[in-house]
């Protein structure tokens, strides 16, 4: 499928994506609890300038504010009804970003979990969890979104079922995990099994890979697994910004863009082709990443002990593949 991203991926060596949507719109004023996707309608120049944001700081791609726009999401909000008119709103915005950036920018449409549990264990079932992110896709389509960006998910039930969505409305799309739990999903996949879910489906993302969890060392830990595993599809990484701490009633993200450009160029010696931030990174941290990116020259694919003295201490000493991963290590995590 010809579309936007594959064509940047034949040309380019790497991408660099965007960073956080909900630490960037915390610092515009959205209190916790709200729903940001109620912004692309009340606070449209705000979302606005989330995206110009990252496209000022180098960003090839950025994710529309659309993450939780799904009807599950929007049941919480009593805003369920308007799932297609948010994550349209979300999309049209960034189109008109995207167009008028000074470079090839592409609007990735952001969809996460519906947050409800996939049966058997839960009440979700597969045509409910299709039909709900088939909604969102036909709105972010309808605004013009280049493609589907499905993320944070954990349970592979919920993953082929928002492959599926995305078959029905004729759209390409990526798909991250989040690997969070001793380099587990939180339903217990691991790297190699998404590698294998991702090649078992009729319609295989553009682009996979993992976001968020619990440190750039682990995440960078993740994308080994993926390579390892012999994937040949392009790799996302977008990692966050170091680790949350709770400072002066507020959740602060430790990593500085300093150790974030290391992160990046770690990133992409790993292997992975499509590199952004995750929660806490900001338009000073994607600068400093691309900056980065530019100019320090491909390396070796690193050692994790490599990977651990740039960025800090794995959270676990497996990553659920084997047991031959190293043990915890009690490292203080560099502050730049």
């Amino acid at each position: 499928m010809t579309n936007a991203l594959s064509r940047m991926l034949e040309t380019r060596e790497w991408v660099l994506a965007d960073g956080a949507t909900g630490t960037n719109l915390f610092n515009m004023g959205l209190a916790s609890g709200d729903a940001p996707e109620l912004w692309n309608a009340e606070r449209p120049d705000d979302v606005r300038r989330l995206y110009r944001g990252a496209v000022e700081a180098g960003s090839d791609l950025f994710l529309t504010n659309s993450f939780g726009a799904n009807a599950a999401r929007l049941k919480l909000h009593d805003a369920q009804d308007r799932a297609v008119e948010l994550n349209r709103l979300a999309a049209e915005l960034g189109r008109e970003v995207a167009e008028a950036a000074d470079h090839p920018v592409v609007v990735a449409g952001s969809m996460g979990p519906t947050g409800e549990i996939m049966a058997p264990m839960g009440s979700l079932t597969h045509a409910i969890a299709v039909e709900i992110f088939h909604e969102q896709a036909e709105g972010l389509k309808a605004g013009g979104a280049d493609v589907l960006w499905v993320e944070t998910i954990s349970a592979a039930e919920e993953f082929r079922a928002a492959a599926e969505a995305a078959a029905l409305a004729e759209m390409p799309w990526c798909g991250t995990m989040s690997f969070d739990t001793a380099g587990r999903t939180m339903m217990g996949l691991t790297s190699a099994e998404l590698v294998g879910l991702v090649e078992a489906l009729p319609n295989p993302p553009v682009a996979f890979g993992a976001n968020c969890g619990v440190g750039a060392s682990d995440l960078l830990r993740t994308v080994l697994g993926f390579m390892a595993a012999g994937t040949e599809r392009p790799v996302i990484a977008k990692g966050n910004a170091g680790i949350p701490k709770y400072v002066d009633g507020h959740i602060h993200y430790d990593g500085t863009p300093e150790l974030m450009a290391d992160y990046a160029v770690l990133a992409r010696d790993c292997g992975a082709r499509i590199i952004g931030g995750c929660c806490g990174t900001t338009p000073a941290h994607l600068a400093k990443m691309r900056a980065a990116l530019e100019n320090t020259p491909a390396g070796p694919r690193p050692t994790l002990d490599r990977i651990a003295e740039a960025l800090g201490a794995f959270s676990s000493g497996s990553d659920g593949t084997d047991d031959a991963a190293p043990k915890r290590r009690e490292r203080r995590r560099r502050r730049g």
